[in-house]
């Protein structure tokens, strides 16, 4: 089959649908892997390939969605082996039809020996080797690796057609943070790419609304969805969406635009034929030509912090933990007395060493709503998934709350990890790019968004390196790590020749031996230099903090000229020694 021929001749392109699903369906096949059936069960995946052309596709995919973790792992025996029986088995369906085979390749997985371009690569040169030369890259929550892959292909083999489909969820957003449309233009302007669009997540409803008014110039629109959402019955996962309906959504989003259709979880081969049934009174429109949603008013968030950060003005934020019980009284005491020693703002928390505290958003919304104090709470990767995420930040900013650190956030200690499973759906710079995404398509107000700056770093290239992919995710600040050391100073000189981004000098004032050497040992990211320690040592409470108050002066002065403002960390709940050493500065 010609695809570019077909296509040119203004007819969609109808795909196959699940493999899984079908094969999940089979008696004694729920649970074990699909692929593995190519070797195991190979007239199981034959039959299911036939059942889909029987009912009228166009174009199957090889059983091979989840090879590249093969590859990943070092299984490169049966990687290939894999691939082999999946593209025969594909081919030996498909030729009596006259189908086209596509060589279907999941997400590259994460690696540390092999990035997604090696893995992308070493699976097309495996599916090469059997003669195929449709390829759809499928379910990417990003485009890592892609363009090599283009690139690769078409030098390998001119006549290749790559189609490359992204999973959204109805917001538009990948899992990474991606935004759908961006990652569409940005691979659709490859000269190497035939085809882009979306698969997997989204229900054909939700992937219509994604995809309508979207003008991709000549490349050619993919729309494969579920069957709907999944539902739980039994120990199942079941789509109850109905062929019927599918076919309806998906002549939708043909008179979308979209050129090249299937399915992907839940669907069957009743859903394929239903399509069949449906396209065949369809043709391509040009993509673009019905409305977009509107794009929703953008209002500048109100907030003294950047408006004085804006203008040039030095700003101070302190710091202070969250309470460990549901006693607020002294916290909020706190933030009554930083508010009148004239404190920018107040940060807090979220959960600090990994353990349980007060959430740090909801204290936020407290402290603007009763004291009128500018919080900036901070958000860590560690709690939360996607869902979980957008809901809050959703919260804060109804509550008028806009600025927001970042953090990937402290693992759970390992003592409580059987009980107590840390979710990490994001590192800081993915949150980021997700947050930014929201302020791009979803919230009236966005936010501005703080990452946090490791000056004490082993390696400070590295942490250099990772400050600056955070401005590219949207990092507008950042708060560093206290300078306690001649090379976090430094680095902190470093970091101000390198970054674009405003930053808040992080201050932290040592009150014993003690502490200079717990800090030293037990907390991650803060390095104390062996003078101050020795400078705490026989010292009392009183003398501990009078030296705290000088050597925090004077830490403040000398990363001034690097730095827009400070970064106090109150010490076991002594506001009454930040407002010293405040006065101090001042003087």
């Amino acid at each position: 089959m010609d695809i570019r021929s077909h296509l040119a001749q203004g007819r969609p392109l109808l795909f196959d649908g699940a493999m899984g699903t079908c094969f999940a369906a089979l008696p004694g096949r729920a649970g074990e892997r699909c692929e593995s059936a190519n070797l195991d069960h190979p007239e199981e995946i034959l039959s299911i390939h036939r059942a889909y052309l029987d009912a009228g596709c166009q174009a199957v995919k090889t059983n091979t969605f989840s090879v590249g973790v093969d590859l990943a792992q070092g299984n490169d025996a049966l990687a290939r082996g894999l691939i082999e029986a999946g593209a025969r088995l594909a081919r030996e369906a498909a030729e009596p039809y006259g189908a086209a085979v596509f060589a279907d390749l999941g997400p590259a997985p994460q690696s540390q020996d092999q990035g997604p371009a090696e893995l992308y690569l070493r699976q097309a040169d495996l599916f090469l080797a059997q003669g195929l030369t449709h390829f759809l890259v499928e379910t990417l929550p990003s485009d890592e690796g892609i363009p090599e892959l283009a690139r690769h292909l078409k030098s390998r083999c001119p006549e290749a057609f790559l189609i490359v489909s992204f999973a959204v969820g109805s917001d538009g957003v990948t899992r990474e943070g991606r935004v759908g449309r961006e990652l569409l233009r940005r691979i659709a302007a490859l000269p190497e790419v035939d085809a882009v669009g979306y698969n997997c997540v989204s229900g054909p409803s939700h992937m219509l609304r994604q995809l309508e008014g979207l003008d991709l110039g000549g490349t050619f629109l993919s729309a494969m969805p579920n069957a709907g959402y999944p539902t739980v019955l039994g120990r199942r996962t079941v789509y109850q969406g109905t062929p019927d309906y599918f076919a309806q959504r998906l002549e939708q989003l043909v008179q979308a635009g979209a050129a090249i259709v299937g399915g992907c979880c839940g669907t069957t081969p009743e859903h394929i034929a239903r399509m069949t049934a449906t396209l065949a009174r369809s043709s391509i429109r040009r993509p673009g030509t019905l409305p977009g949603q509107p794009h929703p008013h953008r209002a500048a968030p109100k907030s003294p912090l950047w408006d004085k950060l804006d203008s040039g003005k030095r700003v101070v934020a302190v710091e202070l933990d969250p309470p460990v019980d549901d006693d607020i009284a002294p916290f909020l005491e706190g933030v009554r007395i930083l508010r009148d020693a004239g404190v920018d703002a107040v940060t807090i928390a979220d959960c600090p060493v990994g353990r349980p505290r007060a959430d740090s958003s909801i204290l936020a919304c407290k402290v603007r709503r009763e004291l009128g104090v500018e919080p900036l709470p901070h958000l860590t990767c560690r709690d939360r998934n996607l869902n979980a995420t957008k809901a809050l930040l959703l919260g804060l900013s109804m509550e008028g709350v806009h600025n927001v650190l970042l953090v990937t956030g402290d693992p759970i200690p390992s003592t409580d990890r059987d009980e107590v499973k840390s979710v990490f759906n994001f590192n800081s710079r993915k949150l980021a790019r997700y947050t930014s995404s929201l302020n791009e398509g979803t919230l009236n107000t966005p936010f501005r968004i703080f990452g946090a700056l490791n000056l004490n770093a082993r390696n400070f290239d590295v942490q250099l390196r990772l400050a600056r992919e955070k401005e590219e995710c949207g990092v507008s600040g950042f708060l560093t790590q206290p300078v306690l050391s001649p090379e976090a100073l430094e680095n902190l000189k470093r970091a101000r020749a390198a970054l674009k981004g405003k930053i808040l000098g992080g201050v932290f004032p040592v009150v014993s031996y003690k502490n200079a050497l717990f800090l030293n040992n037990e907390v991650s990211g803060i390095r104390v230099s062996d003078e101050i320690i020795a400078l705490y040592e026989g010292k009392s409470r009183e003398e501990g903090e009078d030296l705290a108050v000088q050597i925090s002066t004077r830490v403040a002065r000398e990363i001034a000229p690097y730095t827009d403002g400070l970064y106090l960390m109150t010490p076991f709940r002594r506001v009454h020694l930040i407002t010293r050493i405040l006065r101090s500065i001042q003087q």
